[in-house]
């Protein structure tokens, strides 16, 4: 059985593990790699003269960890590419990987007609080429048909010598770590992958399910050299932002969140704000359709969330919508909000304020001191957010460039991945003398050296970092 990582090798993004036995091929999550910059996009297609740095056709499954598109975004491309199988995921993953992929789609026939316009604009110029890893809405739909969602804690044969078991990861509604049973020579290993793991009492998601004991452990390393900072509880956190920079003075709080889980937490949290606390019904922007989708789905899941959202649904009727709440579905309404001059608290996407609506909101209150932006999770080394949180004085967005006169904060209460402590939990559920390797992904190269260390001081000896492209034999 060999075993090869095409993903999440050495950077954060593109989760993506090939797994061969003597006649079946598993590919686990096909995820968008948002770590390479365009010029080695376009170099590694030209080598490959693919999307893909293997036949699709030779797939015969593939089994997805969750929904967020940096371990789902290359599906609807494995289909266009040849591949013909099933993708295996729970019931929360297929519904909100359908929203996903379908608002990529969109984003990507947008940029399509773009590129149309402005060829034919420019008479005698060479037509730009497509890029080869655009898809539209009919490839996602062919994918989505071909979707399969099995429930938690189910015993699924995906072949004659494979099983498969899902465990929650609590990372995101129906995230998933993954436990195989390969029957190979007369012998059965088990593998595990993590999927992204996620942290306990998380809002709305139950805490990370223990794993049975396995042979080898494909882990996850985002945070494995850190510690979350703050150890109050989400509503006390976000409570004390509200009241210092929308109350206490008559300011604006603007909040960039994904719109896929995070901002659930955040409307969940709010909405125990205003019924535990004696706040000031301040208007509630959540500014993304994305997240309002999004929001439904998890609506509907209500019996797959913790006990205390149950409890709250029970008691309340409804998890997230408040008298003070407001979806702005179109770009209009929200532009209009700029000219909303009372306190008010804006939650939009993305949240390494990297495109979507949040930049015309970061770029209508940069400059206004009143103004405060609350990063509340990770960005990546040159987005946006990670500029603001590094204190730079002046920005550019939109090809302007404007002074930081508004108000950076960041709170990490709400950051959907177990830091260090968490990570630790969960491998040494394993015994030592048992698990026969370890393999660290989806990680910066330094947290995955400091995790590694810290794993080995543990007493696991078997610790590797692969290599994009490396193949082990299990």
């Amino acid at each position: 059985m060999k075993l090869t990582f095409w993903g999440a090798a050495q950077q954060v993004t593109g989760s993506m593990f090939l797994l061969e036995t003597d006649d079946y091929r598993i590919l686990i999550d096909c995820g968008s790699d948002f770590d390479l910059d365009e010029i080695g996009r376009k170099t590694r297609y030209e080598e490959q003269k693919s999307v893909f740095p293997f036949d699709a056709s030779l797939i015969n499954t593939v089994l997805l960890t969750h929904a967020h598109i940096d371990h789902s975004g290359n599906i609807p491309n494995l289909y266009k590419y040849g591949f013909e199988g099933r993708v295996v995921c729970t019931e929360p993953t297929l519904a909100l990987t359908s929203l996903l992929l379908k608002d990529a789609a969109n984003l990507h026939q947008k940029r399509l007609n773009a590129r149309m316009n402005g060829s034919s604009k420019k008479r005698g110029k060479k037509k730009k080429e497509v890029p080869m890893d655009y898809f539209v809405e009919k490839n996602v739909n062919e994918a989505l048909d071909n979707f399969v969602p099995v429930a938690f804690g189910q015993r699924y044969r995906i072949a004659d010598n494979v099983t498969i078991v899902f465990y929650a990861a609590g990372h995101l509604l129906g995230a998933a770590h993954i436990v195989l049973e390969v029957y190979e020579d007369g012998q059965k290993k088990r593998i595990c992958f993590s999927g992204d793991i996620g942290r306990s009492n998380y809002p709305l998601l139950i805490d990370p399910q223990e794993i049975p004991q396995v042979d080898y452990l494909i882990c996850e390393s985002t945070y494995g050299n850190r510690l979350h900072e703050d150890q109050g509880s989400p509503v006390e956190a976000l409570a004390d932002v509200i009241k210092r920079t929308c109350i206490d003075i008559p300011g604006r709080l603007i909040i960039p969140s994904f719109s896929v889980g995070r901002t659930q937490a955040l409307l969940y949290t709010l909405n125990k704000i205003y019924m535990d606390h004696s706040f000031p019904y301040l208007k509630v922007f959540s500014d993304s359709p994305l997240a309002h989708s999004s929001t439904k789905v998890y609506q509907r899941h209500v019996r797959m969330l913790n006990k205390e959202a149950r409890t709250f649904q029970d008691d309340n009727d409804m998890l997230f919508d408040f008298d003070n709440l407001i979806y702005l579905e179109s770009s209009d309404a929200s532009k209009a909000v700029s000219n909303y001059n009372e306190p008010c608290i804006i939650i939009s996407s993305s949240g390494m304020v990297q495109g979507g609506r949040v930049e015309q909101h970061v770029e209508a209150n940069i400059g206004n001191p009143y103004a405060t932006i609350l990063m509340i999770g990770y960005a990546s080394e040159g987005t946006l957010g990670w500029r603001l949180l590094n204190g730079q004085d002046t920005i550019s967005i939109r090809g302007k460039q404007l002074p930081v006169l508004a108000n950076i904060e960041k709170i990490d209460v709400f950051s959907g991945h177990g830091d260090q402590n968490d990570l630790l939990k969960f491998i040494k559920i394993q015994d030592p003398e048992k698990l026969k390797g370890i393999f660290l992904v989806h990680g910066e190269q330094q947290s995955m050296a400091d995790f590694q260390s810290k794993i080995q001081e543990n007493g696991y000896k078997s610790v590797e970092i692969p290599l994009r492209g490396h193949t082990y034999e299990l």
